[in-house]
């Protein structure tokens, strides 16, 4: 992408707006700010401006992008929504009076059943993490949190110490769009936790780190999501299992509503938004629907 780009002043003041007023993500700023810049490259080159351009020029680019790019369905969808979104600033500012992308038809995801884990192979990976250093103590409690209240792995890292409440079991965390919610923990997570505050994180923090971050790592500095996730495939690869730290989350969602409980209160487990987003774990396996059907058919089941 060009310099010039980079430096135009609708570009700026959209990315302050997300931020600012819209309340994105730091993440969804950086991903709409790095496709706006590819789209007003695109503008540059072929002699278009923001106030003149076209849908059918704005088709045109998403179909360059889709065809050099290779970019899949979901990151078409994701560079609609960063046009459509900045056309509605451009009418905000007064550039110009309509939206160019708001009649571009997002593709259809292909929606995938999450990995899950059954409880066995979630109790045999967690028992494969040496506990006998202050790092594995630590790695211990992190993914024993992770998978006892079903926690993003950014939320997981950027917990602060004061952010555990012990005695009503309770996390409080910052998800996606930094929105605050509580996550609830069980009491085994709260073994581990304690251990690792009591035992291991001063140890840790000896070693240079400052601040009040809840995981560290051995400089004493907060653990970043890439640790989390190169700790994490290490003891995966020792339980004899190919799953992703993501799976921990998976496998809490699936448990819960397989043990039982109801969708509202997994989406609010959750922290998630739509509810839509939280049905995907009510599939069931092939051996559950068996299961099922031989309980409460049994003459069938025959």
């Amino acid at each position: 992408m060009t310099a010039q780009a980079k430096s135009l002043p609708e570009l700026e003041r959209f990315c302050t707006r997300l931020a600012a007023v819209e309340r994105r993500s730091h993440q969804t700023v950086v991903t709409y700010r790095l496709e706006l810049c590819r789209f007003l490259d695109y503008l540059g080159g072929n002699g278009l401006e923001i106030r003149s351009v076209t849908p059918d020029d704005v088709a045109a680019y998403l179909g360059g992008r889709r065809e050099t790019d290779h970019i899949s369905s979901r990151s078409t969808a994701k560079a609609i929504s960063c046009l459509r979104s900045f056309f509605r600033f451009a009418i905000a500012e007064g550039i110009r009076a309509d939206n160019p992308a708001a009649f571009l038809e997002s593709p259809k995801r292909n929606v995938s059943l999450p990995e899950t884990m059954d409880r066995e192979t979630v109790e045999r990976l967690l028992a494969a993490i040496p506990a006998d250093s202050p790092l594995g103590l630590r790695d211990r409690a992190l993914f024993e949190l992770i998978y006892s209240s079903g926690l993003r792995i950014s939320e997981a890292a950027g917990l602060n110490v004061r952010d555990i409440d012990f005695r009503e079991g309770i996390a409080r965390v910052r998800g996606k769009g930094s929105k605050e919610r509580l996550a609830v923990f069980g009491g085994e997570a709260a073994a581990w936790l304690k251990r690792y505050i009591e035992e291991a994180r001063p140890a840790l923090v000896n070693g240079g780190g400052r601040g009040n971050a809840l995981f560290v790592g051995r400089t004493g500095r907060r653990l970043s999501r890439k640790g989390i996730w190169k700790n994490y495939a290490r003891y995966a690869a020792l339980a004899g299992t190919g799953s992703r730290v993501h799976t921990l989350r998976h496998s809490f969602a699936t448990a819960l509503l397989n043990g039982g409980s109801d969708l509202r209160t997994v989406q609010a487990l959750l922290g998630h938004a739509d509810l839509t987003t939280t049905q995907i774990y009510t599939h069931v396996d092939n051996g559950l629907l068996k299961e099922s059907h031989r309980k409460y058919l049994p003459k069938l089941g025959k």
